[in-house]
């Protein structure tokens, strides 16, 4: 019984091609059918590319995308605690 656990474990994953795992077949960014002779360039582990210049665009692209995502974080953060600074003086001490 516990082999069947163990198979159905390692055996139950994402097959390759479905949505979340890139398949090798196509260049991520320009979508180019990659050939299986010729090189193939990965980034971020499991993402292929059909060429540095792709690749390098999509490197790119994710920095634009982090510099944009803290920028709203920096954002927020500051609007929070002027929040919590506008909260504390709406508290008023009662004095017996």
């Amino acid at each position: 019984m516990a082999a069947s656990v163990a198979c159905a474990f390692f055996f139950d994953a994402e097959p390759a091609g479905e949505h979340g795992v890139p398949a090798l077949d196509a260049c991520t960014l320009c979508s180019k059918p990659l050939a299986r002779d010729s090189d193939i360039f990965m980034y971020r582990g499991d993402t292929p590319f059909c060429s540095e210049d792709c690749r390098d665009e999509q490197m790119q692209l994710d920095a634009v995308y982090a510099r944009q995502a803290a920028g709203r974080m920096q954002r927020y953060a500051s609007g929070a605690a002027a929040r919590r600074g506008h909260q504390e003086t709406r508290k008023v001490s009662v004095a017996s």
